[in-house]
């Protein structure tokens, strides 16, 4: 088969002919059709995320979509043909999707929503599972409660709103001027960053109480700002860029709780996989109930042109989640 390598930090990913993977116990043999690149991939191949715990020789691409040619000993929920999508590689020595082929273990992944195509499941998993571990399984996010979401037109910030609005919540999102109107459309009340204060949108929109969920998707000052902007004793912020150096004064201050998002674990450890597959196959559902669309760049790749896709998300450019097509 062949695969995008990247064979040393910082340099072009290497279009390699292969050997075709076979599935293991557990395991499933996908054929990609869709690989999304995030962020996370960039910093991989500068060599810029040790957390993620990947060394070249690696094939990178974390989400995929794509169908199944094979099935190993011990899977019974995936037949040979069926259209499937999850994050099932990319890290911690796990080959990733930027390839024809990919062993995924079957724990990580669902059967792909009926309404959507194969490049828009490949732009849900990470941000998928990152947004639901946040809002779901740490804030415990329900009807009624006030949500601010940072970076509500990001790739996770985006889903995250999605989710939220899905359980009830009343949703707010920051973002630049050019992203108002997508937060909008999505359902969200739209906040620019660059023309309100922290305390001009507390004051307006929660009467200075504080926001009941915070999900910071930016890091830095965002997260530091956020402390200062949830509720008081019942409030809650999660991050999945919490990496910093931070004072949780104002979070104590407040009487209110953190949480650390870390998305990664399950592939990095092994342990909790099925989760992740629980949680994609909710995505699934919120799908084909109409309540989860993701944002694609208008532009897709071919493999050829992995280097150009990562390009696109490295600077910016980027209006959605950039899709390359192995398989093209």
């Amino acid at each position: 088969m062949r695969a995008a390598v990247l064979t040393a930090y910082g340099t072009p990913l290497q279009i390699r002919e292969i050997p075709d993977p076979a599935p293991g116990p557990g395991e499933v043999l996908v054929r990609i059709m869709a690989s999304g690149v995030n962020p996370l991939d960039i910093k991989i191949r500068r060599g810029e995320a040790a957390h993620a715990k990947t060394a070249p020789p690696a094939i990178l691409g974390i989400d995929m979509a794509g169908v199944v040619e094979a099935v190993g000993a011990q899977v019974d929920e995936f037949r040979v043909g069926d259209e499937v999508f999850g994050m099932t590689g990319g890290v911690g020595g796990v080959a990733g999707s930027l390839a024809e082929l990919a062993a995924v273990d079957a724990r990580l992944i669902a059967h792909k929503p009926e309404a959507l195509s194969m490049n828009q499941a490949a732009a849900l998993p990470l941000g998928f599972i990152t947004s639901w571990e946040g809002l779901v399984d740490r804030a415990s996010v329900a009807p009624g409660r006030q949500v601010l979401v940072h970076g509500g037109a990001g790739g996770v910030g985006f889903l995250a709103v999605q989710i939220a609005l899905s359980r009830g919540a009343q949703v707010f999102a920051t973002g630049g001027p050019s992203s108002q109107e997508a937060i909008r459309q999505v359902g969200a009340t739209p906040i620019d960053y660059t023309t309100r204060t922290v305390d001009d949108y507390v004051d307006e929109y929660t009467g200075g109480e504080g926001f009941d969920i915070i999900v910071d998707n930016v890091g830095g000052a965002t997260l530091d700002d956020s402390f200062g902007a949830v509720k008081r004793y019942t409030g809650h912020v999660v991050s999945a860029l919490g990496w910093g150096t931070h004072s949780l004064a104002p979070l104590s201050f407040r009487g209110a709780t953190y949480s650390g998002i870390f998305t990664l674990m399950p592939l990095l450890t092994g342990h909790g996989r099925e989760h992740h597959g629980h949680i994609v196959s909710q995505a699934t559902a919120l799908a084909d109930s109409g309540q989860l669309v993701p944002r694609l760049n208008p532009t897709t790749y071919t493999l050829d042109e992995v280097d150009e896709a990562h390009a696109v998300v490295e600077n910016g450019s980027a209006t959605g989640k950039v899709i390359v097509l192995p398989n093209r």
